[in-house]
Formats: C-alpha cells, structure tokens, sequence
C-alpha cells in the first residue's frame, strides 16, 4: 500500500485528506513554520510533534527501552497547523524512548523516530528523551573555534574514525572512537606522534571526518565483529554514529563524546568539517521520510519508482521547500549544537543551486567563516533540470561554496574509471594544461587553453577559492595504489618521488588543498579500490610507515609550512592570480613550470618559480637570469634554503618539484 501511495502522491493523483484541508499531491504540502524539532522536553512534561501533511492519523510510542519490548503508552496525536501533529505528554520522561506512527489512506506506515531525531536508542530505530544540555563536556559553553583568516588559509586533511585509530601501532586507547581524537601524547612503537598531536605537528588547518551521523550498515549491538564501512547510508542525519562511540545504548553517551571530540580538535587549533550526505537515504521505502510524507522528500518518477542521481536507489528532493528547510535546519542544528565549523556535500551536484546558496547564507549568520564544498557532479542524471542543479559547471552561480576539481585529480594520477590508466604522474603527455588549469584555481587565465583541458571547456570558479585542489581521497585508490597499478616498470624510489610531485602540486595550487589521511606517510590500502566496506585489514593506517617513510612525512609537513608561510601560493583573490601567477613558455613535456612575481599577496619573496617535472630524466628549463635560493629540490623542503642555483636555465631532477625564489 506504501507503494501505491508513493507512485500516486508523485504523478499527483491522489487527494491527501485531513479534517477540511485537502492536498492534490506534495507539492501542495504546506511548509510548517518555526523549528523542525519533534520532541522537546522538560521535567514537567515532553511535547511532541510531527509534519505529516497528509495522515488521517498519528501516534507517539513510549517505550522503556531503546529496542526490544513493547510499548508502555501509546497517545494519539492532535492535527495542527502547517500539517504539522502535536501531543503533550505529561511527567518527567527523561530516559524512556518513542516512535511515531502515521496512518495514511487507511494503512498503518510503520513505527519512526522521526526525519529530525536528535537523539536516538541502539540502532536507531527510536527516537531518545533526554536534555541535551546534559550533554555538554565540561567548558563546552566556553569552547572557541580556532582563528581564521579566510579560505584561502585553509588545509582539510579528510579522515576515517576507524582508519585513523584502530590499527595496534596507533597508541590510542579508544581505537576507532570519537575519543580517539581527544588523546594527547600517543605515539607510534616508534616513538612518532600519533592521532590529534600528528595532525597537530602536520599543520592541517581543517579536520575533515567521514560520515560521522547516524547510519545503517554497522549493527550497534554487535561492535565485538570487525564490520567496517564509510558512512554513506544515512539512517538519521542529526545524531553521532553510535558504533563511533564507547557505549551505544546509552544515547546521551554518543552525542558527549563527539562533543569532546570537537573541543580537543578546536583546542588543538583545528576546525571541523562534517561530511554529510543529505542527497540519499540508506533505504527509501523503509524511511523516516516515507514513513512520515510518502512521495514527497523524494524525486519520484512518473510511475511512481524512485529516481537515481545518487547511484544508490533513490535521490532526494533538495528543490521541495521541506527538504529545503531540513538541510537548512539540520546544518545549523549541527553548528549550534556541535560547533561543526564546516561541511563537505556528498554528491552536491543532485541539489540545487538555491538550496545550497540558502544553506552558505544561513551557516554564515552562525559562523561568518564556515567553510562548505562538495563533490560537483551527481553518480547518475538526476531527476532535475541540470541548469538548477549545484554541479561544478554552475559554480558561478554558487559565490562562496566550493568543489572538488578532477580536472587536476585526473590530469596528474589518471581517470576515475580506470585504475590502470596512468597521467601525468606515469608519464603521459597531454595533461599539462589541465595541470595549469588547477594551479590556477579552476579561474579564467589568460595563459591556459580551455580547449585543451580534460572535462571542463570554461572556467567555472570565480575565485580560486571555489576549487578543491587534490589527487586523492576516500574515494577510488589512495595515491599510493594508484601509482602502483597505473605507471608502469615502477622502480625503487619512484612511488615515493611521484607522490611527493603530486602533492607538491596540490599545495602549490591556488585552490584549497585537500589531503587523504595517511598519503604523508604513504599508506596504502592493498590496492582495493572501493574500500568502503572492507576490514580493517585493508582500510587501517599502519603508522609504524611514518619512521619507515620519515622523509615523505616532511616533505609534508614542510610544504604545507611553506604555504602557509607565503601568501603568493594562496592569493584568494582571481584578479590576483592573473597578475602575479604567469606561466612558464616550456618545450619539454610532461613539465609545467609558473612564476609567482612581484612579492606576490606581500609575500616577502619578490620572484618564486616552481617547476613540477614528471619526466624521468633531468630537464632545464629557462627562468631567466640571475640567483635563485633553493628551498624545494629533490624531496626535500627547507625554507632556510637548498643552496643557490644559477639561471637563465635550471635544470629539474626527474620525476621531482623544484621551488627556487629570488628577492628576500
């Protein structure tokens, strides 16, 4: 029956009755007003409250326990306004446990805790009552984010839970927990800082972590098994991932802990960003959104199946004023109540543009600074005119929020559905201009030929800071893998000399940089492509590679040093770029080289040049005249100095970065 109703709501067929209001289909829904909040609580007595436009009935469980046993009371609720359904309990319910149940068109919908749970029982099935002030850590409500210039001084370092921590040579007590990232002074066997001090030492700005809300795949009551996955199958968006925590079942447990998991990380001088993932649900016919307004959160098909931009069975519908209102509300929820400092959009390019312009405009008037970006593109055509749609070609039309760019990914390590094929990195020629595309920042410049770039045939940031520089991240082979499957004859040395080209164009670039966790010490995953569910086996950083792999580690550590101490590599500004980043004319291919001129952004270096060769053997390229000091050469960074080089030609090792300035 939930089917016929959701096939005959989305071709707008069916008359949704209630009381003297009577709607033609979702997209008459009204919108209800104020907060999306379902359960509020106090002492005296909890309220609840639930849009379901359509019911001719509703009902809120009380239950004692989180799963299991039966209902203690059952309290039918009174329709209001806005489609919105309310009831008032009395006496304290602190501790016990609900679900609503909505009947529609004469069926039963099946029990829910709701589409905004903010707290909920062991595998997530019932909603929680409880304060959440009682919550807060100690000095919570004196918790500070860490200062922050602009976006142009960010570095975001993405991470897993799981991966981060629970290898045995991590030296971290609560392995794959929150609190793994609240714990100072581990080390490595090797005596090496592990966790929130390696970070720390790294000089990351940005801390992004993976799915950290509440999702499906990791059965609560079973931890004891070695079940791994990503995140990416959300069950209820607004509460912490239970298997992250130390207990579960206790629901006030989760939501603590990753409150002091993001104090230790503002403490530490990093902020947090959030990957959420609001385009699709782990299930549609079975969730919270069907069981509450079936047809509506979702695009729909004509007959009445689920639409598919996500490549996950079904797409939301970002563009209903609802489900605009809940990303909107649940987003601020997250800031407000967890001092999230920024969000990475998982699949981004399945919403649209207004959405994600309300969404930046709302997170700005909490945190002028909050950072958002995401992935520009969609796994499938979404059921949505693509012109409203926040993919990476309607960038302009989306000032401040930022996407990833797999034109720089692709051109250096290769393209995402091979992971054989090598780039750049394994010698191919022809990518060089999509290289400079990305060191630009994916901005219009005069020196690089759109015709000749991998995807995009224009320029689609208005400010370098709209472009997420990387070469790797969860997604696909970390770097390492794919160096190993992609070049070819790779001899001892190589894989490290590549990776550090690589990222050495990735921190050099005008955009955002963006690193995979454990790429500085040169993880790898066993060459698994698509690791999101495997074991931890696959999927753990083995941090006794940060000794075995010291030199990658600061060459790092000293890059991202070297940006953050000289603005001409992060000028933030379009019309800066175009001034000061001029392009290098080089007959040599597999080489792109660029001069940063005229104490570029105030930076105290009056010329800097930075040469990327990716050839395997030594090439000179002409400079100009005059002395150059030396602070990257052959996998090493100092900024003290590498010694001084003579031009008007300088001469690149191969498969290696060279970064020479002039002017103190």
């Amino acid at each position: 029956m939930l089917m016929a109703t959701s096939a005959l709501l989305s071709a707008g067929l069916l008359t949704a009755c209630r009381g003297r209001v009577a709607y033609t289909g979702p997209e008459d829904y009204p919108v209800r007003k104020g907060s999306l909040s379902e359960m509020d609580y106090t002492p005296r007595s909890t309220e609840f409250h639930l849009w379901s436009p359509a019911a001719e009935e509703v009902q809120v469980q009380l239950y004692e326990t989180g799963a299991g046993g039966d209902a203690f009371e059952t309290h039918t609720m009174a329709p209001g306004r806005d489609g919105t359904w309310h009831v008032r309990v009395k006496g304290d319910l602190q501790g016990k446990y609900y679900t609503f149940n909505v009947k529609e068109d004469g069926s039963w919908l099946g029990e829910t805790p709701g589409i905004f749970a903010k707290a909920v029982g062991i595998g997530g099935q019932r909603g929680a009552i409880l304060d959440l002030s009682g919550t807060d850590p100690d000095g919570w409500a004196l918790d500070r984010k860490p200062e922050l210039g602009g976006p142009e001084e960010i570095i975001v370092y993405e991470m897993h839970h799981r991966d981060f921590s629970i290898h045995a040579s991590s030296g971290i007590r609560n392995k794959g927990k929150f609190l793994a990232l609240t714990e100072e002074g581990t080390k490595s066997p090797e005596g090496l800082p592990t966790g929130i001090d390696h970070l720390k030492d790294l000089g990351v700005t940005h801390v992004h972590i993976l799915p950290s809300f509440d999702f499906s795949s990791i059965d609560e009551t079973a931890l004891d098994r070695n079940r791994y996955n990503w995140g990416y199958d959300p069950l209820n968006y607004n509460v912490p991932e239970g298997s992250y925590s130390t207990d579960p079942s206790r629901p006030g447990i989760r939501i603590r802990e990753f409150k002091q998991m993001v104090q230790a990380l503002h403490r530490a001088g990093l902020r947090v960003v959030l990957d959420v993932v609001y385009n699709h649900t782990s299930n549609a016919r079975g969730s919270a959104f069907e069981k509450t307004a079936p047809g509506y959160f979702y695009r729909m098909k004509p007959d009445g199946t689920f639409a598919n931009g996500s490549g996950c069975g079904n797409e939301t519908a970002s563009e209903r004023p609802m489900m605009r209102k809940y990303m909107v509300e649940s987003v601020l929820y997250w800031m407000r109540e967890y001092h999230i400092d920024g969000f990475r959009f998982d699949l981004m390019g399945v919403h649209d543009i207004a959405t994600m312009n309300e969404i930046l405009a709302e997170a700005r008037k909490v945190d002028p600074q909050v950072f958002i970006y995401g992935e520009g593109w969609a796994a499938e055509t979404p059921l949505h005119d693509g012109a409203d749609l926040a993919m990476k070609a309607n960038m302009a039309q989306m000032p401040g929020i930022v996407a990833f760019s797999d034109e720089l990914r692709d051109a250096l390590r290769g393209p995402w559905d091979d992971d054989a094929k090598g780039a750049f990195l394994a010698g191919k020629t022809g990518e060089e201009e999509s290289i400079k595309f990305g060191i630009a920042g994916a901005i219009a410049h005069p020196q690089v030929d759109m015709e000749r770039v991998n995807y995009s045939d224009q320029a689609w940031a208005g400010q370098p800071t709209q472009m997420m520089s990387y070469v790797s991240c969860h997604d696909d082979m970390c770097l390492t893998d794919r160096l190993t499957a992609s070049v070819a004859d790779l001899q001892p040395g190589e894989l490290e000399r590549l990776d550090l080209l690589a990222q050495t164009a990735v921190l050099t670039s005008q955009g955002v940089p963006f690193l995979f966790s454990g790429e500085e010490i040169l993880r790898d995953k066993k060459g698994v492509h698509n690791s999101y569910r495997s074991p931890d086996s696959v999927n753990a950083i083995d941090w006794s590679r940060k000794a075995r792999h010291a030199s990658v580690y600061a060459y790092y550590k000293g890059l991202i040093a070297l940006r953050k101490h000289h603005p001409a590599f992060r000028l933030g500004d379009a019309d800066l770029v175009r001034r000061h980043l001029e392009f290098l004319p080089v007959e040599e291919p597999l080489v792109v080289a660029y001069r940063l001129s005229g104490h570029a952004g105030g930076d105290a270096w009056k010329e800097i040049v930075v040469i990327l060769n990716a050839g395997r053997k030594a090439v000179p390229v002409p400079v100009g005249a005059g002395t150059y000091t030396a602070v990257v050469r052959d996998g090493v960074v100092d900024e003290n100095g590498l010694g001084t080089m003579t031009g008007p030609e300088l001469t690149v090792s191969p498969e290696s970065a060279l970064i020479v300035f002039q002017g103190n």
